[in-house]
């Protein structure tokens, strides 16, 4: 993976429980009406082996679907095609079969159950109790014990959870609880394992609340994606709080190795989500725009967040703006130049350069609209720009809006 990708995720529509059919009917929305734009990943977010999953919240002691080695299973009440150990392997073909990638999302560790049955470790003489660490357990999530990386089954589990994602076609893991405190040796374990499945899968790692760019060195040798925050949501407030963070990480965002500001709260979300009901996202139209074109100019993951078969059209209409892909796949240089107090708001200009052209993105936090004028000299740009959102030339920066331009 050279570039940051854009996909869907099922966290802020689903929650820990999205169904195979609620998979597809995004997968093939994706397929017709965004493919042509660049979206092409489509992942299962948590809990896809808990078959008592609900909305708002996690399951202690939930009866997790396990294989005989103690790796999980979909849940096959909700992937009717995972059936008789089938695991995701029918799902990723046709989601391959739509010429789109697939990805699953996994926890840290490995599962209670698997140490309750005390189940053996794929081709070792360990089991699950003989490598489990019950000290280093993730502070928010039941599902699992963690591993004791001190002995060599752990590596083991690892290898043998991976290369069964591989065996399904897994192009994409999304590994939680890996950052945040920062579990160098757990990484590096669940880089290996993927190194030795010989199958090329993305590893995106979350995550991210106060990750220092301290470990860049390491994320970029062991992973492709790193979470720069906690969940994203659909909150000013979440959105602006990116501003700061992208700006620390931007000037080292590098082919192969990606920043990421989270997933997308845009259209239909909260429908059975971990947090807040059914709803639409209560960005403002402007909010959304910035929260798009910061991502782009920083270069981070684009992973869409709300139910694409019931989102607006004028919630694809923003995702099929091609300035994004483009800016995701050949612009550099992107970072903040300007950050200056005006009155009840901050005028924050982004710049990034392409193949002979250069962008800018003039943004306003303030609660009404107003004019602003940057000097083209503090752009680096020269010539006539065009709007990428379509603004019309002189128009005010919305309120938490954005002017894009291109100057070519």
């Amino acid at each position: 993976m050279v570039n940051p990708p854009m996909g869907w995720n099922s966290w802020d529509c689903f929650g820990t429980t999205v169904t195979e059919a609620e998979v597809l009917a995004n997968a093939r929305v994706m397929h017709d009406e965004l493919l042509p734009f660049g979206w092409d990943t489509v992942v299962v977010d948590i809990a896809w082996y808990d078959p008592t999953a609900r909305s708002h919240g996690y399951n202690e002691n939930a009866p997790v679907v396990l294989d005989d080695h103690g790796r999980q299973l979909p849940a096959p009440l909700r992937f009717p095609s995972a059936a008789d150990g089938a695991g995701f392997g029918p799902l990723a073909a046709q989601v391959h079969g739509l010429g789109l990638k697939f990805g699953l999302h996994i926890m840290r560790g490995i599962p209670r159950r698997a140490v309750e049955l005390d189940l053996p470790v794929f081709g070792t003489e360990w089991t699950a109790r003989d490598v489990a660490d019950p000290d280093h357990v993730c502070p928010w999530n039941p599902d699992n014990l963690g591993l004791n990386h001190d002995h060599p089954g752990a590596q083991a589990y690892y290898d043998a959870q991976v290369a069964q994602f591989a065996e399904w076609g897994v192009d994409f893991v999304k590994a939680d609880d890996m950052l945040a405190p920062y579990h160098g040796r757990e990484i590096a374990a669940y880089a290996r394992a993927i190194e030795r499945s010989g199958r090329d899968i993305v590893l995106s790692l979350s995550p991210g609340t106060q990750l220092s760019t301290h470990h860049l060195d390491h994320l970029r040798a062991n992973a492709q994606l790193w979470r720069i925050s906690d969940d994203l949501w659909d909150r000013w407030e979440d959105v602006h709080a990116q501003f700061a963070r992208l700006a620390r990480w931007a000037p080292f965002q590098q082919d192969g190795g990606w920043a990421d500001a989270d997933m997308l709260p845009l259209g239909h979300i909260g429908i059975r989500a971990e947090r807040g009901d059914d709803r639409d996202s209560r960005l403002t139209l402007d909010e959304q725009k910035t929260l798009l074109t910061l991502w782009a100019m920083a270069r981070s993951p684009l992973m869409m967040g709300g139910d694409l078969p019931t989102s607006s059209p004028e919630t694809l209409a923003l995702l099929k703006n091609p300035a994004l892909a483009e800016l995701l796949n050949t612009s550099y240089d992107g970072r903040e130049i300007i950050r200056e107090p005006l009155d009840d708001g901050e005028l924050i200009v982004w710049t990034a350069r392409g193949d002979n052209c250069s962008y800018a993105a003039i943004f306003w936090t303030g609660a009404a609209p107003r004019e602003v004028s940057v000097p083209l000299e503090s752009l680096a740009a020269h010539g006539s720009p065009h709007d990428l959102w379509g603004k019309p030339d002189g128009a005010p920066v919305p309120a938490h809006g954005v002017r894009w331009l291109k100057f070519s």
